[in-house]
């Protein structure tokens, strides 16, 4: 099962959902501001794609942050900590697909991915 984490008005998970949609997979999707994260799930991301992939450092949330929680964010587990703290901080999507993670929107990655 293809389950999709994310934020429902975030426009890289619409985009994301949508394709999914016209392709006709089938998929789960899971609010991580509603329904939380695991931090082994966050930490199998990290392990999995990288820190400076899963923690969006880019957006308004991370700017809004004070600098003694930035600089926590350097080690996986204050990440994490960070993270669940301010699911906004997480790279959306976050699809996980059979047996593989994929971060963020890209048509054509996705049409590699999901064999379309």
């Amino acid at each position: 099962m293809t389950i999709v984490y994310g934020i429902p008005n975030c426009s890289s998970v619409k985009k994301a959902r949508q394709w999914l949609d016209e392709q006709d997979i089938p998929y789960q999707f899971h609010d991580f501001k509603k329904q939380g994260i695991d931090d082994a799930r966050l930490a199998r991301w990290i392990e999995t794609c990288g820190l400076n992939r899963v923690l969006n450092r880019q957006g308004t949330t991370w700017r809004a942050l004070t600098d003694e929680e930035r600089a926590v964010a350097d080690t996986p587990a204050d990440a994490i900590a960070l993270m669940r703290a301010h699911p906004s901080l997480i790279k959306r999507p976050v699809i996980e697909a059979t047996d593989r993670t994929v971060l963020g929107f890209d048509a054509t990655y996705y049409s590699e991915v999901f064999g379309r």
